[in-house]
């Protein structure tokens, strides 16, 4: 049974994007519609739907109580409905185009593309791009929605022009990569991060050259980097760390990397995961299932699903069937499209 990995990859990486304005407060929020942004913050998604019904009876500002009911719908992984949420909101304009449009527009898009409407948000991003030129983020956006559609070309033009208009951005440059390998266009994407190695730019820090180098396959420079970098605090700096180590088969101090970070700093669902995947490759079953569990109890966890479903793993390992089955059941109500989950539940069925 294969293990979740916690890597964000695909089209994943654009939703991450366009969603990167969720918590922004917009002006003229009311009372209500300000307390369930909070409530999104916090991930309580059905709470901040309440609060929402309160703001529209309130009388609050519509457009902001659609748009928040769409981020929280987005949330809930509905996407159709969220759609509807931003397609009213932006039918609430006064046909002046305004800052808040073109959030709109983004997230609209967003839940275009979670919905496979793809070449329905590829038409947003054509319109964004035609008012604002600049718009990184919509570039971004539009190549990732463009590979899927097998418009490699198209993306590749996307893509290009995000990285002249923003050279030493890094992190962008990584998910570009990581874009490009998941649609089986990994050496465009390595060409993309070796370019950026060979610039000799002296503003890349260690923690930009040891990801860089993570992802090229290259992980002892990457972990001699980022070992450098991991004195920053970082919780990424400890992950890329301890997968490079996991690369070269070094589980034993990936595990110490994990586990320092740990004595050091609040607990990390993203640590907890890691540590556990490395425990499993250990044979350490029971070291894993702790590890799972411990990033259960965290609060405000975002990759619930990928603990869940370790621990399950975990258990299975562990020759636990019963409390497998009993997990798995559960799992898949609230996880009913996870393909590989279902067969594991046909599997454990017959145990």
């Amino acid at each position: 049974m294969r293990l979740k990995e916690s890597g964000r990859r695909g089209l994943g990486l654009g939703l991450a994007a366009a969603l990167a304005m969720a918590l922004c407060g917009c002006g003229g929020s009311g009372e209500r519609t300000q307390g369930a942004v909070q409530m999104i913050g916090e991930l309580n998604y059905e709470g901040a739907l309440e609060q929402l019904e309160l703001a529209e009876e309130n009388g609050e500002n519509m457009r902001l109580v659609d748009r928040a009911r769409g981020i929280a719908y987005m949330g809930l992984t509905d996407y159709e409905q969220a759609a509807v949420c931003f397609e009213e909101a932006l039918g609430g304009s006064d046909g002046l185009v305004q800052d808040v449009d073109f959030d709109l527009n983004l997230y609209l898009a967003a839940a275009y593309t979670k919905s496979e409407r793809y070449s329905e948000a590829e038409d947003i991003y054509d319109a964004v791009l035609a008012l604002r030129p600049g718009e990184k983020d919509a570039y971004f956006l539009r190549g990732n929605v463009r590979m899927v559609q097998g418009n490699y070309e198209g993306a590749k033009e996307d893509f290009d022009k995000v990285v002249s208009m923003d050279p030493k951005n890094y992190d962008r440059l990584i998910e570009i990569y990581q874009v490009l390998d998941y649609f089986d266009y990994g050496e465009t994407g390595r060409e993309y991060l070796q370019t950026a190695l060979a610039s000799g730019d002296k503003d890349m820090d260690k923690y930009a050259s040891g990801r860089i180098h993570y992802y090229l396959g290259e992980y002892q420079s990457a972990y001699l980097d980022l070992e450098e970098a991991r004195e920053k605090g970082g919780v990424e700096s400890y992950l890329y760390l301890g997968k490079s180590y996991e690369a070269t088969g070094d589980y034993n101090y990936a595990s110490n990397v994990y586990n320092s970070y740990l004595e050091k700093n609040e607990g990390n669902a993203e640590i907890y995961n890691q540590l556990g995947l490395c425990e499993m490759a250990k044979g350490e079953y029971r070291k894993a299932l702790d590890a799972f569990q411990a990033g259960m109890q965290l609060q405000n966890v975002t990759m619930m699903q990928t603990l869940s479903f370790n621990e399950i793993v975990a258990y299975e390992y562990l020759g636990d069937y019963r409390q497998a089955s009993i997990l798995m059941e559960n799992y898949l109500k609230n996880y009913p499209d996870d393909a590989q989950a279902k067969r594991e539940y046909e599997f454990l069925s017959t145990r």
